[in-house]
């Protein structure tokens, strides 16, 4: 397995799929910090396939509570959610069922060929799915979690990350990213477009943002390529140091 390291490029190219081109929002968790008891938040991004939901749940093992940005969207975008009338706006109603729920395949299919889509969508989504995070992590300070791990695809991009005590971008070889996709069930053509949505040298990119953003934030890239022994001893590493400045 390659070192991961905790350090961070400090000048990369970006792509033009970055969708906050991008400063940080001040307002992007509010009411963060008014929270009496907040844990340590670790946040967990990096390019589809390479194995955030993976070390999230041996996170979750070590006595994290998990919050996944994917399930809060699908939250935001339930039946009956305040959401639903701005996309039916946007989008129309060919991204919506008989039954008047959203078809989240076809609105994917709609927002990953088309980047502007995808950034009018998150415009839309994203202010329920920051308030929804910050009332998940209220509740597990209330419940005494040491820390909470935020797994999310553009927790850098919305400025999430920022707010975040550490950052871990979570890496892996086009090989073994292919892989894992296809063992996940996705078709070849889906998994290259998706890949392809999201642009080159993501990791970097990640990284470099975040640097710009939020200097102070400790980042490192975590390469899942490796035994899952080893990437696991890392895990467990990084969860020691960054438990350990909060102390």
């Amino acid at each position: 397995m390659r070192r991961a390291g905790g350090e961070s490029p400090a000048s990369v190219p970006r792509s033009e799929t970055d969708l906050d081109r991008a400063r940080l929002d001040p307002a992007a968790l509010p009411g963060l910090a008014a929270l009496r008891h907040r844990p340590v938040l670790i946040g967990l991004s990096g390019p589809i396939g390479c194995g955030k939901s993976t070390v999230a749940g041996w996170l979750e093992a070590r006595g994290g509570r998990r919050i996944d940005l994917d399930v809060l969207a699908r939250e935001a975008t339930a039946p009956g959610a305040s959401t639903l009338g701005a996309i039916r706006d946007r989008f129309g109603d060919d991204v919506f069922a008989a039954d008047g729920s959203l078809d989240r395949g076809a609105l994917a299919r709609v927002v990953f060929a088309d980047a502007a889509a995808l950034e009018d969508l998150e415009a839309i989504v994203h202010p329920s799915v920051r308030r929804f995070l910050v009332r998940e992590i209220a509740a597990a300070g209330a419940a005494g979690s040491a820390f909470v791990v935020i797994e999310a695809i553009k927790l850098v991009e919305s400025g999430i990350g920022a707010a975040c005590d550490a950052v871990w971008i979570v890496d892996c070889g086009p090989a073994m990213q292919r892989s894992r996709l296809a063992g996940r069930g996705v078709q070849p053509e889906d998994a290259e477009r998706r890949i392809a949505a999201q642009g080159p040298d993501l990791a970097d990119r990640l990284l470099a943002l975040l640097a710009s953003q939020a200097p102070g934030v400790p980042a490192r890239r975590l390469v899942t390529d490796g035994s899952e022994t080893a990437v696991r001893a890392e895990v467990d590493a990084a969860l020691l140091e960054v438990l350990s400045r909060r102390r």
